[in-house]
Formats: C-alpha cells, sequence, structure tokens
C-alpha cells in the first residue's frame, strides 16, 4: 500500500478508535492493536485468573483456538452490515469504509511475468492500518459467545483464549461445557466465513504441583476430533505448564538467550562497544525482558537462571573473564538483577493502572486502600497505597497479578508513587531498585 495511503488510514484509524472509545464498543478482552493493550497484558489476565483458580482449590482448563488465513477471510457485506448494525456507522462513513474495501484487486508477479489480476472479495488489505481494527471489530461477537457459556475468553488478533475453572470432582462437566462452546465457536466462524483449525487447537490442564495426579488423563472432544491435553502450551511466545512454574519458558528463554550469546562471541572483536551493547540488549536482554511480570514469584533458581544470561552478556560486553566478580560489571552497565526487573515492570503496569491508562481488565483488579471503605481512616490511605487481596499460597496466589502488584506498589516510598508522569516515575522507581540492588 502507498504511503498516502496509510497517513489517509491512520487519520480514519484514530477518529474510529475514539469514537468507539467514548462509546464503549470497544471488545474488552480484546488485547491486539489497542493503546497499552500488548501481550504481556493479555497473558497477565489469564495467568492471574488461572493462579487465583488454583489458589483456591480449582483446577484450570486453558483452551488455544486458532483460526486459518482469519484476516483473509472476512467478508466484506458482512462486515459492513455489523458497522452499522453494532456500531452505528451509516451514510458517509459507511460509504467511505465500502469504498476503502471494495474494487481491490491482486495477482502474481515472478519476474517479468504476472498472473490476471483478481478481484479481492475478501479479507483486509494486507500492511493496511484500518484491517487489523476491522477485524476486531468482524470478530467481537465471538468473544460474548464464549462468555455465554460461562468461561472466560481472551483475544489477541486472532488468537482466542478460553479459560474455564472447576472443582476436581466436576472436571467432566467443564470439558462437555468447553466441548460445546467449540462447538459453537465453530458453527459462528462457518456462517461469519471463517475457519477454525481444529488441528492447532491446545488444550492444558493446569493445577498446583501436590495435586497433579488429579487431572484428568482423557481427550477433549473439539469439534470432530479428539485433542490430548499437554503438559506446556506456548500462549502468545510465553510458555505456560501443567504446573504453573514457568519452568519450560524459563528454559526455553535461557536456550535462546546463551545461543545468541554464542553468535555475538564470535564477532566480538570486530565490533566496538556501543556496537555489542546494542546488539546484547536487542537479541539478549530484550528477550529476558519480554513479559518477565508474568514470572512474579516463580522460584529463586528459575530467577537465577535467567540471570546467569544477564551475568554472561555483562561479562561479554564488558570482556570480563569468568572469574571476576559480576557486581562492578552490572553496576557499571545499570542493569538491575532479574527480580528487580520484574519488580519494576509490575510497578510500571500498576502505575498504569492506577492513573487510568491500562487495560480495564488489569486496571479493575487492583484498588487503592483510600476506595476502601473499612480502611478510609487511616493513614494509608493519603498515601496512594493498593489493596493486596487475601490469599492461601505463596507459590500461587501470591503470584497473580492483583497481589503482586500491590505489593511491589506499595514497597515504593511514597514520593516515588506520588510522581506526576510515567516518566519521572520510571525513572524514580528503577533508582529506587537499583539502590536497594546493590547499596543496600
Amino acid at each position: 500500500m502507498s504511503v498516502l495511503s496509510k497517513l489517509l488510514e491512520r487519520l480514519v484509524s484514530n477518529q474510529l478508535l475514539q469514537y468507539l472509545k467514548d462509546n464503549g464498543l470497544l471488545p474488552d478482552l480484546q488485547s491486539a492493536y489497542r493503546a497499552h493493550h500488548s501481550t504481556e497484558t493479555a497473558l497477565l489476565k489469564v495467568l492471574s485468573d488461572i493462579l487465583l483458580a488454583l489458589d483456591s482449590g480449582n483446577l484450570a482448563l486453558l483452551t488455544l483456538l486458532d483460526l486459518s488465513a482469519a484476516f483473509d477471510s472476512v467478508d466484506h457485506d458482512t462486515l459492513l452490515r455489523r458497522l452499522r448494525t453494532s456500531y452505528g456507522l451509516d451514510g458517509v462513513v459507511l460509504d467511505w469504509f465500502k469504498s476503502y474495501l471494495h474494487g481491490r484487486v491482486q495477482h502474481v508477479r515472478s519476474t517479468t511475468s504476472s498472473s490476471t489480476p483478481s478481484e479481492l472479495l475478501y479479507g483486509v488489505p494486507q500492511g493496511s492500518v484500518l484491517g487489523p481494527i476491522l477485524f476486531l471489530l468482524y470478530t467481537a461477537d465471538l468473544l460474548q459467545l464464549i462468555k455465554r457459556h460461562d468461561l472466560i475468553p481472551h483475544a489477541y488478533a486472532d488468537d482466542t483464549q478460553i479459560c474455564g475453572f472447576c472443582q476436581p470432582s466436576q472436571a467432566n462437566d467443564l470439558v462437555q461445557s468447553v466441548s460445546a462452546c467449540v462447538d459453537d465457536v465453530s458453527q459462528w466462524t462457518r456462517a461469519n466465513r471463517l475457519q477454525l483449525n481444529h488441528s492447532k487447537t491446545e488444550v492444558l490442564w493446569c493445577a498446583s504441583a501436590r495435586r497433579q495426579h488429579v487431572i484428568p488423563a482423557g481427550p477433549v472432544r473439539i469439534g470432530s476430533t479428539s485433542v490430548l491435553p499437554v503438559s506446556s502450551v506456548r500462549d502468545l511466545g510465553v510458555y505456560i505448564d501443567a504446573d504453573v512454574t514457568m519452568k519450560t519458558h524459563v528454559t526455553n528463554t535461557v536456550k535462546a538467550c546463551f545461543s545468541s550469546l554464542r553468535q555475538l562471541r564470535s564477532v566480538r572483536r570486530s565490533l566496538p562497544r556501543h556496537a555489542l551493547l546494542t546488539l546484547v540488549r536487542a537479541f539478549v536482554v530484550c528477550k529476558v525482558d519480554y513479559c518477565i511480570s508474568v514470572l512474579a514469584g516463580v522460584s529463586g533458581n528459575l530467577q537465577n537462571r535467567l540471570q546467569s544470561v544477564l551475568n554472561a552478556a555483562a561479562r561479554l560486553i564488558c570482556s570480563a573473564r569468568k572469574s571476576e566478580h559480576i557486581t562492578p560489571l552490572l553496576w557499571e552497565l545499570h542493569w538491575l538483577r532479574v527480580p528487580e526487573r520484574i519488580q519494576f515492570r509490575l510497578c510500571v503496569l500498576a502505575y498504569r493502572c492506577v492513573h487510568g491508562t491500562a487495560p480495564a481488565y488489569l486496571a479493575d483488579s487492583l484498588q487503592l486502600t483510600a476506595d476502601v471503605r473499612a480502611r478510609r481512616r487511616l493513614r494509608s490511605t493519603d498515601t496512594m497505597m493498593l489493596q493486596v487481596p487475601p490469599t492461601r499460597r505463596s507459590t500461587l496466589g501470591d503470584r497473580a497479578f492483583p497481589v503482586a502488584a500491590a505489593r511491589a506498589w506499595n514497597g515504593l516510598p511514597p514520593a516515588t508513587r506520588a510522581a506526576n508522569s510515567l516518566l519521572q516515575f520510571r525513572r524514580e522507581t528503577k533508582a529506587h531498585l537499583f539502590r536497594s540492588s546493590y547499596y543496600d
């Protein structure tokens, strides 16, 4: 698509998103292509729901659905009808979207020859700005369909996650409920010219380490196929284990990071230090930091394994031997250790929740002490502290976002919590965590 077309689309998308936001028309549990909604916030919501369910003694069943060629299968007439009836777009606005979708052609070109152009009757334009937003509006009803089965959905673009919770004695009922839900989802996708890929559907039972023996071993019916539960799934780039320990995710992250470090070590003599530092940040540190907030409360052994990656990266940048003490190197690079990195990310998300820029599904899980009627007269109500929900087990409930974020936030100095901007808050929070890590 041309640059001019993308500029025009950007103007239209800004107005469209503002209209949808002002009127509360955006799907609440769809996290893609929206400001402050990311894979990290989506995963925090899903994982927190699972952890809190396990903390209360329940089992959790996570089902990951996949749509085949979803963006290429959007029916234009159905989309326009939905924009008019569900979102109130009519008149000149609807005519503009009709012109935007209709009349496009495609062809295949190889060297000097090309195929006969054919009109595009389905799908949103590839590489467009408006295309992904229109897809979200096209599939918004799917989330409501899942909710009607008393299950919790969460979507990120065309990836849909379904969570269900039950007592161990009611596992069979939950399996039947999920199967019935997927049947309705499959019927809905067919009616809307989308295709559910049953072969890529994954099912994961989650339970605490002590209750792994009560997890059902039988298959779950997904459409006309039977899917056996797996021991871990890769959800939006993060591996979730059946016992929710995050061991598989840490193992794969460490493996990928050390692979990148070996490649960088082979060319380090050809690079100046600033270039090597940039490459390490791009290929190693970013992998450690990806969705690091979901690792809140994991075992010290797993955190140490991630820390070994940062230690090796610091030694590579500083050309230090393995026998040299690592603390001065980390201090020189001004790198936080892994526990502080987790705390930092939780604090930033808590700040966004308190100031109304985080997704509602995260912000609604946090509550200021001042808003709790029974605690309004306490001194803590004047320091913007968050209420910490009660939990049963530190290895489960304490790791959920409402608990871990509230504790991380409350551990900050009052002046830091009262920062006037996110930029100021990030600076002061990092300085506080840096001091507590290297000086206290």
